[in-house]
């Protein structure tokens, strides 16, 4: 009896101690396969990180490209509304000019009215200088008759044929021609500028501000060679010419078109922009020291340019680090 209770002590020893041998021999099972699943979680775990990492970058992505085109648009409507203003500005011009002819030309029949009603000479009335800018040295006129003699003509390119039985030559070139706005009496034909046709420069303003550049430098260009002694819309030809490139990114081209407006019109209203614009388009082609030169030059070459200009030429000499 003894001897079975101590071999089923032995036993029960035996066993009990089976667990702690296995832990010699490497993990259980089940503790296999709870370490298997814990990686497998952390696995999964991973690749959800992944595809929500890469789910946000295609959405940035997205987000950047929107922005992009956002910023595309915003610069082709910024271009569209500069051309647009600037061809407002050229016609708003055009009928100051034009509002500013007429009332010279009225003051002028008005006081050869009054002459010829008061019996004076409208040579001592100084008419002819009425409404310019210089009264000095008006043109010699022949008496005017009574009350109730006819008026000379005002003839707008030529003198008046001289009276019956000699004289004075009659009254000279008035002022202007009464009425010079469309579907008036004026004489048909394209509107000159000095040594130009307007309606071209106009037609390159109109292509420049429905965005189609190429044709507008074109067309400006076109312009200023046509017309080089046009002192007045030949420089502005040549500058947008210049800007067309700049805004093209052409900075060599823009240099260079800019250089030659400066030199070819150098009393040119547009003198300051160009010397800006051609500094700054030096400057992103690498050349600072020339763009800084070109900067520095604006306010002793052009005293009198617009405050605008000159605070835009100073803000570009700090952004380029100059001297």
């Amino acid at each position: 009896m003894k001897q079975r209770l101590f071999l089923f002590a032995a036993a029960f020893a035996l066993c009990a101690a089976l667990p702690a041998q296995a832990q010699l021999f490497g993990p259980s099972r089940e503790e296999r396969e709870a370490q298997q699943a814990h990686e497998d979680g952390q696995d999964a775990q991973i690749r959800a990180n992944a595809d929500a990492i890469e789910q946000t970058r295609q959405q940035l992505q997205g987000q950047i490209r929107d922005l992009q085109d956002r910023v595309r648009n915003l610069t082709d409507s910024l271009a569209r509304a500069t051309g647009a203003n600037e061809e407002l500005g050229h016609q708003i011009t055009q009928l100051n000019n034009r509002i500013a002819q007429q009332e010279r030309d009225f003051a002028y029949r008005l006081c050869v009215l009054s002459a010829q009603q008061l019996g004076a000479d409208a040579q001592s009335m100084n008419c002819a200088a009425v409404g310019t800018q210089s009264a000095a040295a008006p043109p010699q006129q022949p008496q005017l008759g009574g009350p109730g003699t006819p008026l000379p003509p005002i003839m707008p390119n030529s003198v008046a044929p001289p009276p019956a039985g000699g004289g004075n030559p009659a009254l000279g070139r008035g002022p202007g021609v009464l009425g010079t706005l469309p579907g008036s009496a004026a004489p048909s034909g394209p509107a000159l500028s000095p040594a130009g046709d307007s309606r071209q420069f106009d037609s390159a303003m109109n292509l420049l501000a429905r965005a189609q550049y190429n044709e507008a430098s074109a067309a400006f260009r076109s312009y200023a060679d046509t017309y080089p002694d046009d002192q007045e819309l030949a420089p502005q030809a040549l500058y947008w010419v210049g800007n067309i490139a700049f805004m093209q990114q052409d900075y060599a081209q823009a240099a260079r078109v800019f250089a030659e407006q400066i030199k070819k019109y150098p009393k040119s209203p547009r003198g300051a922009d160009s010397m800006l614009k051609m500094g700054q388009a030096l400057v992103a082609q690498g050349q600072t020291g020339n763009g800084c030169t070109a900067f520095a030059a604006i306010r002793k070459q052009y005293p009198n340019a617009p405050q605008s200009t000159l605070t835009a030429a100073a803000n570009a000499r700090r952004a380029a680090k100059c001297g």
